[in-house]
């Protein structure tokens, strides 16, 4: 693995014996600061156009890891640093934090007043919407590796950007597995195959897996098959509800067993006390997090002028709501994501408005609900597929010193990735909403609040808690039962179902018949199929808005 850019810092730390300790690269240093400010105004420009045309947001962090790799390649003393692989670690950071950022955390949310007709609130909800999406990406740096967020869940996203620096920094077999799979996702992909369900079924969880297809495929053929539209009566929502209430409280639970010091799976004290550190780090991130969201809904409330059509009671209840439903969607966003590499931010962010629509909330603070709930979820999750690139790349945890310090590298990496996202939304904004351009989905908020409350709703939302809820508790903490289904019956892609099954197949099909070193090389394959299907997306969908 090349560390030259470590290496080469004139600050590196010596041994008693005057050799050189390789040092993290600092995200700050010129020359990283120079490609991360490039990379991240190209994502971010990148990121607002796309979902504007398209309504997606395509992961760019392999298009920021391949541009340092590129510049490496020129024999000249200024590129030398960026042939570590976590020189361009931090590259790949910056831009994915930069697109999704933008897209999601800032475009989409200041779209929903404007729909509404609510333009006084564009910039304030901008600026609420700005300081939710950098608690989200902290919140996710602190809670990374601890029992809730395992940094040796796969977090499919960051496992395929590592497997393809490592690819390009080894070379060999590793190189030429990945480029099978590279090749296999590309092609699936021309075919409009979502390879990367596939290649998520090869390394996920297997019962969570079976979990994500089965919702995929029942979503998908519940209505042609028995004619029954599960959306229509809230099924997806609702399981989503119960379960999601559930996985909150297990996360309690798993927090107070490893301050106890019974989460270890092995009861020696080092594996108690790191337990219990992640414990303390997951606990008090949590509370430091509710904190920060209860000030941003307090200024949401005040900033957007929401507080003046409302009461005295129904604005604290607003404020705490609000509060709430941030936190709880980042957390479910953020177990989806770690699990299948796809988060249902959209519809989870439906979910807490209809919950809103419900309690009787004013339509202003409706607005204001929707885009701050909306914000939360999409850094935390891009987050972790940055820090578990980087966790791989930097050993597993071999070092921990040099873990923490590549953590908070990028760590700052992505900050710098969100303030571009920031200062380009704000300029930007304005150009697209002329042209009468928004994020689809934001469409269908607005819908949702002009059409109000229902009886009929909230009973098939709470009817339907009650099994996600059950399956969440059967499955546990662990497999994630009742969040990985719900998460598959709020996507309609119907072919990502089938190609979860052909994954699970093939993952258990393929060291039966090629024998165990198929079964090393499926993470690299799957890695690759990942990959693939992202950069098919990312350059179809640039060459469909250019047109």
């Amino acid at each position: 693995m090349s560390t030259d850019a470590a290496q080469s810092d004139p600050a590196d730390i010596r041994d008693s014996e005057g050799a050189a300790v390789p040092r993290h690269p600092r995200a700050l240093a010129p020359g990283n600061l120079v490609l991360t400010l490039v990379l991240s105004v190209f994502g971010a420009i990148v990121g607002v156009q796309l979902i504007a045309t398209l309504g997606v947001t395509p992961s760019t962090s392999l298009v920021g890891a391949l541009a340092a790799m590129t510049l490496a390649r020129i024999p000249l003393v200024a590129f030398r640093r960026f042939r570590s692989v976590h020189a361009q670690n931090l590259a790949q950071t910056s831009i994915s934090s930069a697109t999704f950022g933008a897209a999601n955390s800032l475009f989409l949310p200041i779209g929903i007043p404007f729909l509404f007709g609510f333009d006084d609130m564009i910039v304030p909800m901008l600026i609420g919407v700005s300081a939710a999406m950098l608690v989200d990406a902290w919140l996710l740096y602190r809670m990374y590796d601890t029992p809730a967020f395992p940094a040796s869940n796969p977090w499919p996203p960051g496992l395929a950007a590592a497997e393809a620096i490592k690819a390009g920094d080894e070379g060999g077999r590793r190189a030429k597995v990945l480029g099978l799979g590279l090749v296999t996702g590309l092609v699936g992909a021309v075919f409009a195959l979502p390879m990367s369900a596939f290649g998520v079924a090869l390394i996920g969880g297997l019962a969570a897996m079976a979990a994500f297809g089965a919702g995929l495929l029942a979503i998908s053929y519940a209505q042609p098959l028995f004619g029954l539209d599960l959306n229509a009566v809230y099924l997806p929502h609702g399981m989503m509800i119960g379960a999601g209430l559930v996985a909150l409280a297990q996360v309690g639970r798993t927090i107070l067993a490893a301050r106890r010091g019974t989460a270890a799976t092995t009861p020696t004290p080092a594996s108690t006390s790191v337990a219990q550190d992640g414990a303390r780090r997951l606990g008090s991130s949590m509370r430091i997090g509710f904190g920060a969201y209860l000030v941003i809904s307090v200024l949401l409330a005040l900033g957007t002028g929401a507080a003046t059509h409302m009461s005295a009671g129904m604005l604290v209840g607003f404020i705490v709501y609000a509060t709430v439903a941030a936190f709880l969607h980042e957390l479910l966003v953020g177990i989806a994501s770690m699990h299948s590499g796809w988060f249902p931010a959209f519809a989870i962010a439906l979910i807490t408005l209809l919950l809103g629509i419900l309690i009787g909330f004013p339509p202003e603070a409706l607005v204001v609900l929707s885009g701050f709930t909306a914000a939360t979820g999409p850094a935390f999750a891009d987050m972790g597929y940055d820090l578990k690139a980087g966790y791989l790349l930097r050993g597993e945890n071999a070092d921990p010193a040099f873990e923490l310090e590549g953590r908070r590298q990028q760590l700052i990496a992505a900050m710098v990735g969100f303030v571009v996202a920031i200062v380009v939304v704000l300029v930007s904004h304005q150009m697209f909403f002329d042209n009468g351009k928004t994020a689809p989905i934001d469409a269908a908020y607005v819908a949702a609040i002009k059409a109000g409350p229902s009886v009929e709703t909230a009973k098939q939302l709470a009817l339907w808690a009650i099994p996600g809820a059950l399956i969440q508790l059967v499955g546990g903490p662990r497999r994630q039962l009742g969040i990985m289904l719900a998460t598959g019956l709020l996507i309609t892609t119907p072919m990502a179902g089938w190609m979860v099954v052909a994954g699970l197949a093939v993952r258990v099909l393929a060291p039966r018949v090629l024998g165990q070193k198929a079964k090393d090389n499926l993470e690299i394959f799957a890695g690759g199929a990942i990959a693939g299907d992202a950069l098919y997306s990312f350059g179809n969908g640039v060459f469909t808005t250019a047109k």
